[in-house]
């Protein structure tokens, strides 16, 4: 009765706690998932969860069947890397470089998890901002980058991970903290807060600011989001950054978030891999294992469309 797609279709349910989020996390759309839980409750004989809730509210029997999922969904994806070994080896080198200094808070976490499963595997990390990571990874001095700012070289492929939100972390006290939004317009007589990056890569200078032909006040850096963020709470500045890097300070009442535009301002973070690569099965894993673990770990992030 039971197949693996409804065992993930759950899990995804209850990682995302919405059908829209659950649907974009799965590939499918609104309808298709929503026939497929009633086709479920169908072959059960009973609801799995309370419609129009927020978060989702589980029966007795999606909750039954949730668990079977934690059980059964690491042992399904545990035989597949064992597979994967038999098939392809064990062996390999994944050298990447990040272009993202939030990026730590998901990535360490997926290299460990990476680590255990393939230990043969000579994995080696690198900071992106002092050298040019993409021209590197089309020479094979790297084997994947992670990037917001996808370039057109020859031989490389970009993996959507996710999207995301770019939002402005300001005090609590500040003048713009009771505003619905921000317009560009707003930071002319502001300190902006960076990462010690070049504009051209950050996406409040180019998709937010120049458009508008709008400059801050004063350009300030700090290569430690905490100290942003310690900078920002006392009146120093203001800062943007991803809504889910800035979701641990705001959450606890540091910092208010805005959102950037009245439709907000969005991005996509990817995985820039040479397409020789892509079928390697450890690179596969990899890639699985970081939009997992960027799904289950950080606040706000959605499916790429």
């Amino acid at each position: 009765m039971l197949e693996i797609r409804h065992l993930k279709t759950l899990h995804a349910l209850r990682e995302s706690d919405s059908l829209v989020e659950a649907a974009e996390r799965l590939h499918l759309t609104q309808s298709a998932l929503s026939h497929q839980f009633k086709e479920l409750e169908e072959r059960m004989g009973m609801p799995l969860f309370v419609r129009k809730t927020k978060p989702v509210r589980f029966t007795s029997g999606g909750l039954r069947l949730l668990q079977l999922a934690d059980a059964m969904l690491p042992l399904l994806r545990g035989a597949e890397r064992d597979i994967a070994r038999l098939v392809g080896g064990t062996a390999g080198r994944l050298h990447m470089a990040i272009e993202c200094h939030s990026c730590f808070q998901w990535l360490m976490p997926t290299i460990d998890q990476f680590r255990d499963a393939w230990p043969e595997v000579e994995l080696d990390l690198a900071s992106g901002f002092a050298f040019a990571p993409l021209p590197a990874l089309a020479r094979g001095d790297l084997d994947l980058v992670v990037t917001s700012d996808p370039q057109e070289i020859a031989g490389l492929t970009y993996v959507p991970l996710f999207t995301y939100e770019a939002m402005l972390a300001v005090a609590n006290q500040h003048p713009l903290a009771s505003k619905p939004f921000i317009v560009p317009e707003d930071l002319s007589t502001e300190i902006l807060i960076t990462y010690p990056v070049e504009r051209d890569r950050l996406d409040i200078f180019t998709r937010f600011l120049e458009p508008a032909d709008i400059e801050p006040a004063q350009v300030r850096t700090s290569e430690l989001t905490v100290m942003m963020m310690q900078l920002v709470a006392s009146g120093r500045g203001v800062c943007g950054m991803p809504h889910w890097a800035l979701h641990e300070y705001s959450s606890r009442g540091y910092v208010r978030a805005k959102r950037l535009g009245e439709k907000g301002l969005f991005a996509t973070l990817y995985a820039a891999v040479r397409a020789d690569m892509l079928d390697a099965p450890y690179m596969r894993d990899f890639l699985l294992t970081a939009k997992d673990t960027s799904f289950s770990t950080l606040d706000g992030v959605s499916a790429v469309r």
